[in-house]
């Protein structure tokens, strides 16, 4: 079959773009190809799914700009955040094992997401024919429950507040900017999301943080702390 100019254009466009993330970065031309016509790129609205649990597990997806938070509702209504993914994360896995159906859900919890939608198959394809990048997608999977694991433990050894100082620090140390001494940290975060993430409560978060200030070792706004030394953050 015939590619239209406007075809041909859009996968040298998608191809750019995979070659930006570290995950691709040794495919060579025609397997970066092959992936970008198996790609979509999309955009999501502030607090609209990328998917829901039930939905098919028939794509996965890179994070190019945005955040996402993924997790469970529970039955009456409780949302349990498991990760929050920023760019260049790989997610929605799941259609790469047995799972046909999500078991979970992302959602978009900035105003501008943008993410590479890929089939699931064309991405197994992949995975079969070109070993290395079986490999990296394999030590991806592998870090992902490293955390997760490191996350679970954090949940049944800490108490409350050092979970939530936990989370300061690590998202600090990860997408902080100095400034001077000490440390800015820009989020899209409410308190309820930190809540949900550390498995407190929004009356416990916001205690904490503004324990944390009264002893002048952050300074906060809705989207933003600033923290006075990182090192000596409790």
């Amino acid at each position: 079959m015939t590619t239209t100019p406007n075809a041909f254009f859009e996968i040298i466009d998608k191809v750019s773009m995979l070659r930006q993330f570290q995950l691709f970065s040794d495919l060579n031309e025609e397997e970066l190809q092959d992936l970008a016509r198996a790609t979509e790129i999309k955009a999501v609205a502030k607090h609209k799914y990328v998917f829901k649990s039930g939905d098919d597990s028939d794509f996965l997806y890179v994070l190019i700009n945005g955040t996402i938070k993924v997790g469970n509702t529970s039955k009456d209504g409780r949302e349990v955040i498991k990760t929050i993914l920023h760019p260049t994360a790989l997610f929605g896995e799941s259609g790469l094992g047995s799972n046909e159906v999500r078991n979970s859900f992302a959602k978009a919890i900035d105003s501008e997401v943008r993410l590479l939608k890929i089939d699931v198959n064309g991405f197994r394809e992949l995975m079969k024919s070109n070993f290395a990048f079986n490999l990296k997608v394999v030590e991806n999977l592998g870090n992902k429950i490293a955390r997760i694991e490191d996350r679970l433990q954090s949940l049944v050894f800490n108490d409350a507040r050092t979970r939530i100082v936990e989370f300061i620090r690590d998202n600090a140390n990860k997408f902080g900017r100095k400034v001077g001494y000490e440390m800015l940290l820009k989020h899209s975060l409410t308190q309820q999301d930190i809540a949900n993430f550390t498995g407190t409560s929004r009356q416990t978060v916001t205690s904490v943080l503004n324990d944390l200030r009264s002893s002048n070792q952050i300074y906060f706004k809705r989207k933003s702390i600033l923290i006075r030394d990182l090192e000596n953050l409790a």
